[in-house]
This record gives structure tokens, C-alpha cells and sequence, in this order.
């Protein structure tokens, strides 16, 4: 167990409170300046797009300007108190530390300065946002353990996909064929394949046509971040690699908890090398997908059910299968000794877990409402997979469709993806059934149900991207890691396909 960090005993409620806590007067006039920064950029957002008078324009002004010194502060002094708690540290250390990520928000100016202009604000708000992350994110490192291990691995896989894509977009010819173009800027159009099209027209146009079958949380957090960074693939690459970092974090810690740092670290390393982790950067929901479903499942291993339940709902708002959180939630509450404490305490040990639960099918509920209003059909999301060739049918129907497709197929890339699909499918069925005997039933039912889905849609297609986050998988891999001859054929078969599926994706080739 971890040391309790030093505390400063001061006012929460003294807007200088941070000053007083021993942090310094340069930290203190760093986070201001970076506040009234903010708060400018704002003004400056209010005045594109909305038409107000001179007199409105001023008063806004005058209101902005101190209302983001008081946000940055408030914002820095909650920050610091967590990153205190959580890396053992003085109160005042994290201030001082925390101060220096603030002063990468003096970016955003950049936009007004020669020869940019104000065209590039959009830009240097990305620019500066990332630089934010990035000094925080090297702050945790130095004193947390877990985000050190988690940092590294995100930092040398993420390098060396986007080294590799960007890449064999330059050297290696496309697929033929007229293909979309979300970017004029190559180094950034490269992320922008297949899905990502869709996710960006639903950012930028709504929804209409095919689109339907794509939930909706990811696209709008494009949206709202688009605004701000004045393009919605950008806004989507950034979405997409800051939640694979949470992702990660809350994966490390799920398994650390119930195993052990060696077997965490393992299962990290191994899902950020898996052959699709390339969709982990690109503009895909599973980065998304990912960080909602293992921190939920983090927060119902810890029996936080109104927790688990409410980020549930937003992993049911991203990607149909997030509904399927609802059982391994209530297998975890059936097995808590809370479960058997009912009739004592109804409000923590029945009331709770059950609101929890019922959050989860809500999200899914959200968009079939959505959807009734729109189209008249609450499960267009579901028969609009026709378009791909998919309905509900017995899952055995897909593996048949498939071995029939190899055997008819002439050419070389439909024998390459059947086989894929195949071969992944199998290499999850293989997995679940391990998973019987070494994970608890709160993992394999989840498992379970996540293969089971997508198998019953009469086709294999996509089957390795949905190996991707089907993250106890993972936790399976990280427990046999330990032995040597396991771990190199894990890394073995990762990393040369990792590599493959980079360049194919890049050059528009179908990988999953």
C-alpha cells in the first residue's frame, strides 16, 4: 500500500488557495496565464459564431477573461490533489509539477502570429492540447509505477504504427480504385480509412443512408472537439489515442489487482501489439470501446455499481456489444458477499447494483429511441447490416458461409481475408474455451457473449478488429506470458502481422 501524501491544510474555498499551499507565485501567475488564455479563445469562439451586437461582444469579454483564470485554477488545484493521492507526493509537488503542463496552452497564440494567421487556430489548439497531455502524461510517469509501464508501451507501439503507416503511404502504391479523401494533408489522411469515412460524415452531416448502423458516441465527441480543433479527423485521431491511454491504464490496474504488476504489464504489451491494433490510432470506435468496457468492468470488480453502470451506458452508446456489461455485472454483484447482505442493507447491496445494471441497457435504449423517431424502426441500426451482407442468423452459419466463400474464391485477397477471419475466429473460440478453467465466470461469460454476437450476423467479417478489445483475451495471454517459449510466440505472431495490417491499411487494402 501506497504512503498517504503529505497534506497542506488550507481553504478550498480561496480562489489563491494553491498560492497559499506553498506552490509559488510563478506556478500561480503560469496556470492564470494559461486561463486567461482559455477564456480569450473562448470569447474569440462565441464571436464566430454568434452575430452579437458590440455591447454583447464586450460584456462577454469582460466575463471570459476571469472565468477562465477561475477554471484553470479550480481545474489545477482538483488535478494536483489527485495526482498527490494517487503518486504519494506533497500536496505543493504536485502543484509545482502540474504548473508546467499549463504553460503548453500558450500554444493556442501561435494561430495570430506570422506567417500562420488566424486560419491555423484549429491547428494550434490541437497542437496545444496534445502538448498538455503529453507534459502530464510524462509527469505521471515519473512518480506512478503503473502509468510508467502503461506510458512506455503506449509511447513505442503508437511510434512505431504511425512510423510504419505513414510510411508505406509514401512508398507503397494504394489499392486500385477512387477511394475518399478526409484530408488534403497526407500525413493525417492516412487515418482516415474505411469506417473512420463514416464516423467523420456523422460528425460533420448527421445521420442518413448507411451511416445508421454506426452509434453515436464517437461521432459526436468528434463533433464537439471538431469545433475547437477546426477539423473532425484530427479531433478523432486525438479522441481515439487519448482513450486507448485511459484504456490502458484501466486495463493495467484491473488485472494488477486481481493478479499481479508482471501478468498487467504483459496483458498491455500484448493488446497494444496485436496484429489490428492499428485501429487503436485510426478513426475507430475501438480505442472508445476499449476504455469504456475495461473501466467499467474495473468498477464493478470493485463493486462501484452506479459507476460501472453509468460508464456502461456510454460503452452501449458506442458499440451495441456494450450492452453485454449487464452480465458479467450481475454475475460479479450474484457472487458478492453484498448479494447475501440484502435483507440488511437494501439501499448499498440491492438498490444500487440494480440501477447500476439497468444504466447499461439504457444507452442501447437511447439510440433505438433515437432511431423510432428517425426512421420509424428501432433496430434500423441492425437491419441496415444488410448492406454488408449480414443478418441474424446461428452462429455456425457464418463459420459455413465462410469456408464456402474460400473454397468459390479466385482471387487472391478474398482468400486472404476468409482465411484471416477464419483463423481469428478460431484463435477466440480456442481462447474462451481456456478461459473456462483460468478466469473467473465474470470474464468468460463476457467473452462468451462477445464472440456469440458478432458470430451470428452470417459472417466472419471484421472478426480480428473484434478480437482487439475483447480484452480478456488478453488477461488469458498475460497469465501464460510468464513462461518464455509462450511469450515469443505471442510476440512472434503479433508483431510481423501488426506490421502487415499497418501498410495494407494504409494503402486502402481491407484488413478487418
Amino acid at each position: 500500500m501506497q504512503p498517504e501524501p503529505h497534506r497542506v491544510v488550507a481553504s478550498r474555498t480561496t480562489v489563491l488557495a494553491p498560492y497559499l499551499y506553498g506552490a509559488g507565485i510563478a506556478p500561480l501567475l503560469i496556470v492564470s496565464a494559461a486561463g486567461a488564455t482559455l477564456g480569450f479563445f473562448g470569447f474569440y469562439g462565441f464571436v464566430l459564431r454568434v452575430r452579437a451586437s458590440l455591447a454583447v461582444d464586450d460584456v462577454v469579454f469582460l466575463i471570459a477573461i476571469p472565468l477562465g483564470v477561475i477554471a484553470a485554477l479550480a481545474a489545477w488545484n482538483a488535478y494536483a490533489r489527485f495526482f498527490a493521492r494517487h503518486c504519494a507526493v506533497p500536496l505543493e509537488t504536485a502543484l509545482g509539477v502540474d504548473a508546467f503542463s499549463w504553460l503548453a496552452l500558450l500554444i493556442m497564440w501561435i494561430g495570430f502570429l506570422r506567417p500562420f494567421g488566424a486560419s491555423a487556430t484549429g491547428r494550434g489548439i490541437a497542437v496545444a492540447m496534445v502538448i498538455f497531455a503529453f507534459v502530464k502524461l510524462a509527469a505521471a510517469a515519473r512518480f506512478n509505477a503503473a502509468v510508467r509501464d502503461v506510458a512506455i508501451t503506449f509511447v513505442v507501439s503508437r511510434a512505431a504504427v504511425i512510423v510504419i503507416a505513414e510510411l508505406a503511404a509514401m512508398v507503397v502504391a494504394q489499392r486500385p480504385g477512387t477511394h475518399a479523401v478526409v484530408s488534403t494533408i497526407p500525413i493525417l489522411a492516412v487515418w482516415g480509412r474505411w469506417d473512420a469515412v463514416h464516423y467523420i460524415d456523422i460528425a460533420s452531416s448527421g445521420y442518413y443512408g448507411t451511416d445508421m448502423a454506426f452509434f453515436p458516441l464517437y461521432p459526436m465527441l468528434i463533433a464537439l472537439l471538431g469545433k475547437l480543433t477546426g477539423s473532425h479527423l484530427v479531433a478523432g485521431l486525438v479522441i481515439s489515442n487519448a482513450a486507448l491511454f485511459v484504456g490502458l491504464i484501466f486495463f493495467y490496474k484491473l488485472v494488477e489487482h486481481q493478479y499481479n504488476r508482471q501478468v498487467a504489464h504483459r496483458a498491455v504489451f500484448y493488446i497494444s501489439i496485436f496484429p489490428t491494433a492499428i485501429f487503436f490510432s485510426a478513426v475507430y470506435t475501438e480505442s472508445l470501446f476499449l476504455a469504456l468496457t475495461v473501466a467499467s468492468f474495473y468498477f464493478i470488480r470493485e463493486h462501484k455499481w452506479l459507476t460501472a453502470g453509468i460508464i456502461g451506458f456510454f460503452a452501449a452508446l458506442t458499440r451495441v456489444e456494450g450492452v453485454l456489461l449487464i452480465v458479467p455485472m450481475a454475475i460479479e454483484w450474484l457472487r458478492s458477499p453484498g448479494a447475501r447482505a440484502v435483507a440488511q442493507y437494501p439501499l448499498e447491496q440491492l438498490i444500487r447494483p440494480l440501477l447500476g445494471m439497468a444504466l447499461i441497457p439504457l444507452g442501447l435504449a437511447s439510440y433505438m429511441t433515437y432511431l423510432w423517431i428517425l426512421t420509424g424502426d428501432p433496430l434500423y441500426f441492425s437491419h441496415v447490416q444488410i448492406n454488408w451482407h449480414r443478418h441474424l442468423a446461428p452462429p455456425w452459419v457464418s463459420v459455413r458461409n465462410s469456408l464456402t466463400l474460400l473454397a468459390h474464391a479466385h482471387n487472391g485477397n478474398m482468400i486472404a481475408n476468409q482465411f484471416l477471419e477464419l483463423v481469428f475466429t478460431l484463435l477466440m473460440v480456442a481462447l474462451l474455451i481456456a478461459a473456462f478453467r483460468r478466469l473467473s465466470p465474470t470474464y468468460w461469460s463476457y467473452m462468451a457473449l462477445s464472440i456469440l454476437v458478432p458470430m451470428s450476423t452470417s459472417s466472419l467479417m471484421s472478426m480480428p478488429r473484434f478480437a482487439l478489445v475483447l480484452f480478456p483475451m488478453f488477461v488469458l495471454m498475460g497469465l501464460w506470458g510468464s513462461r518464455p517459449s509462450v511469450n515469443n510466440a505471442i510476440v512472434a505472431f503479433s508483431l510481423p502481422l501488426l506490421g502487415l495490417f499497418t501498410v495494407l491499411f494504409a494503402n486502402w487494402y481491407w484488413v478487418a
